[in-house]
């Protein structure tokens, strides 16, 4: 097989294997890399391009290589906002943890969210008790939005709750 073609075939099957493998690993763990998942990420992203380039590890098998990554995440883009029910697939959707002061349970248990990281993401937003939340979002980029207040006066706070394990940045 042309060398080229296989740089292209082997770089697209990698491709759609992490497409696939990363939304099965869920949206809350790609909120919270923690020391071992970064190292998880990079192990992976040298085992992958050993599987895309093959032997060729020249500077022209790499520019394929990542030629192939661009444009298959671009048409990617294309069919997913074409194709709703491949983007609910890939994408998932926002999920509600509380609802007018009453948690569900169900949505946190199926997100493996704790009541200590819900708790402390409300704190994060400035309330005290899930109780006082109108309502509490996981999005489907791993943060936590909450919306607190009465009626008369509702309050959506912009800060981001990305629930992090460990600070990466502090360990230099």
């Amino acid at each position: 097989m042309d060398s080229t073609l296989e740089i292209i075939l082997r770089t697209s099957s990698v491709y759609l294997f992490l497409i696939v493998a990363i939304r099965l690993f869920g949206k809350k763990e790609l909120s919270q890399l923690s020391t071992t998942d970064l190292v998880f990420i990079v192990l992976i992203s040298n085992a992958v391009q050993n599987a895309m380039v093959g032997a060729n590890t020249s500077l022209y098998g790499g520019i394929v290589a990542a030629s192939v990554l661009f444009i298959m995440t671009y048409i990617l883009k294309l069919i997913i906002y074409r194709y709703p029910k491949l983007r609910d697939f890939i994408e998932t959707k926002a999920v509600i943890l509380v609802h007018n002061g009453k948690l569900n349970v169900d949505h946190l248990h199926q997100e493996s969210i704790s009541m200590d990281e819900l708790e402390q993401a409300i704190r994060e937003h400035g309330v005290d008790s899930y109780k006082k939340v109108v309502l509490a979002v996981l999005e489907i980029d791993g943060n936590i939005s909450v919306i607190s207040g009465d009626d008369n006066k509702l309050k959506q706070t912009s800060h981001k709750t990305r629930r992090k394990r460990k600070d990466l940045t502090r360990m230099s």
